[in-house]
């Protein structure tokens, strides 16, 4: 359980730099993010493919169309929803939507999962889930409260980087349960060996991306210096530190937290990715984060605790 848990938070830690990249590239279209992104994830998994080599082999066709799937809709669709968010409505409103998957994951895996991986007593996850939602609801207050004061508000841009930080709680209410059947479905093999396969699939994934968005760019993006936009240098070198840190490093200890958690539990520590994208969002900002919004990454943090310590129940046949 220590081990998995610490595992999820160096995930964590790793995932919360995704939502750096749009702050620091703005004028970069969220698509060409997503494809940069990957398109570095899908190179760096080359070389690491060697060290693999025998548990990639075994994986089959329907493992590998698995690995496709949580690649688009987890990877692919996820980011590109992600950092259009974040362009649009600022980095603590999509960090704090975001935020929401601990409680949205528990409550599915909990229903969904439960003849696997037992069932969590409702009665003790109320305290911790209360604590989790009341978390969130400080810090999106302390944020809302600045916007409102901004006198450059767009009611409309910030309601449109909300739906769409929205869509990206979907993908990855989706992602982690669906991984996590594949792990613990095959328990003998390599959580490495998984990540590097997901980084595969991904790469002529996003290659074709690319594509579609050269050959479309005079209409999608006609202000868009192609391919690799106005600043390549710092566009290159912050998707590589993405693709490898976020992307590759990401996913291996998430996988080694998949399948030493249960589900239910996993899906909670995904908080600490919002810890750490908001850690990094005021240190960007270059100013300490308010009172409310450090009561809110508290509650945060303590209802974590109190979660990871509830043991599962076996579930009734």
């Amino acid at each position: 359980m220590f081990i998995g848990i610490l595992y999820a938070a160096v995930a964590g830690a790793f995932w919360g730099l995704v939502f750096v990249g749009p702050l620091l590239l703005p004028d970069y279209p969220a698509a060409w993010l997503a494809v940069g992104r990957y398109i570095a994830f899908g190179l760096i998994a080359l070389p690491l493919a060697l060290f693999d080599q025998g548990e990639l082999r075994r994986l089959q066709r329907a493992d590998w169309i698995e690995a496709l799937k949580l690649s688009a809709i987890g990877n692919f669709i996820y980011y590109v929803c992600l950092a259009a968010a974040i362009q649009r409505a600022g980095g603590p409103l999509p960090t704090m939507i975001i935020g929401t998957l601990p409680v949205v994951i528990a409550l599915t895996a909990n229903r969904r999962n439960a003849q696997r991986d037992g069932r969590l007593p409702w009665r003790r996850l109320v305290v911790p889930l209360l604590l989790i939602a009341l978390g969130v609801a400080c810090v999106n207050q302390a944020e809302i409260g600045a916007l409102r004061a901004s006198a450059t508000t767009d009611i409309a841009r910030y309601a449109t980087g909300a739906a769409l930080a929205i869509v990206a709680v979907i993908c990855w209410t989706w992602y982690p349960l669906r991984n996590a059947d594949w792990l613990r479905a095959n328990p003998s093999r390599s959580p490495r060996a998984w990540a590097t396969a997901q980084g595969l699939v991904t790469l002529p994934l996003a290659a074709a991306g690319a594509v579609v968005l050269v050959l479309a760019g005079p209409w999608l993006t006609p202000d868009y210096a192609l391919p690799l936009g106005p600043r390549p240098l710092a566009f290159v070198a912050l998707m590589v530190a993405i693709g490898l840190f976020a992307s590759w490093l990401g996913t291996l200890c998430w996988n080694q937290a998949s399948q030493r958690l249960p589900t239910a539990i996993a899906g909670q520590l995904i908080v600490f990715e919002t810890v750490a994208a908001l850690a990094y969002a005021f240190m960007l900002r270059g100013e300490p984060p308010a009172p409310l919004t450090l009561i809110g990454i508290a509650l945060l943090i303590v209802g974590v605790v109190f979660a990871a310590r509830i043991r599962p129940e076996p579930a009734q046949a």
